[in-house]
């Protein structure tokens, strides 16, 4: 009989499982990447920022008017061993997003991932917004999401890699019509047309575009009693699909929506 020689060889299925486990653990890894997150400061792109930093990621907490907040968000990014840097824009002014955009990449280089989570809403019926509140509401929603994605490509595009993340809201992509905060779903729908004509116009270039979509996220004031499962998504269930969407294991899935609702239908 052979004598062993202490070694063991792996079979080749056990070899691609474990590469398989690799790229589908529910962490990405982002060392050596950049991250910018639209409207970062505070609230819902505050959280998503720390959990992209806590993957490994230098982060940019962009802000508009928060500018204490939003170094204090750089700070605490910075306790995840990471880089992070704050800048300053209008994301509805295009030379202050090449502006905003210029500055993060001479503090941390290219930005390889880009979350376009900035987005206005007015909560009152169609007929009572003013004009220029309905402007801003679709202006900051839908091409502050155009403006930062057509800044950002040039980079990622360089690079042969990029992430786009687009947050959606859960009704979008089934033409919601209700009359109070309607400048806000029509700009949302936008949001997840554009995700998915920039999907495929980038299917060549390494870069992956997709949308997370919330119904409510834990920092709504509201009453929850009829909400889907009794609350409102976490901080966490939201940046689920988006650390999913960031990660090698998606690097097929581009031009996707994930609606976190918790099964909701507004039809009901």
């Amino acid at each position: 009989m052979r004598e062993s020689s202490g070694q063991q060889s792996v079979p080749a299925w056990v070899q691609v499982s474990r590469g398989r486990n690799r790229l589908m653990r529910p962490t990405p890894d982002l060392d050596g990447r950049t991250a910018l997150v639209t409207g970062s400061a505070q609230r819902v792109g505050r959280e998503l920022l720390l959990r992209i930093a806590d993957c490994g990621a230098d982060v940019v907490v962009h802000y508009n008017e928060s500018e204490a907040e939003a170094a204090a968000t750089a700070a605490e990014a910075r306790e995840h061993g990471v880089e992070a840097t704050t800048v300053q824009g209008d994301i509805t002014d295009p030379e202050a997003v090449d502006a905003l955009f210029d500055a993060a990449e001479t503090e941390l280089g290219t930005v390889d991932v880009l979350v376009n989570n900035v987005g206005d809403f007015d909560a009152r019926h169609w007929e009572t917004i003013e004009w220029s509140a309905w402007r801003n509401v679709v202006e900051s929603t839908f091409y502050g999401t155009v403006l930062c994605s057509r800044r950002a490509l040039g980079g990622m595009r360089e690079c042969g890699w990029g992430r786009i993340v687009n947050v959606g809201f859960a009704d979008s992509d089934r033409m919601h019509t209700h009359p109070v905060n309607f400048p806000y779903f029509v700009a949302k729908t936008g949001v997840l047309m554009f995700t998915r004509m920039l999907a495929a116009d980038t299917q060549d270039d390494g870069i992956t575009v997709n949308a997370v979509s919330p119904f409510a996220v834990e920092n709504t004031v509201s009453d929850v009693s009829g909400y889907p499962r009794g609350r409102p998504a976490t901080f966490d269930d939201l940046a689920a699909p988006l650390l999913f969407f960031l990660s090698d294991g998606a690097s097929y899935i581009s031009g996707e929506n994930v609606a976190v609702d918790g099964g909701r239908l507004p039809e009901r």
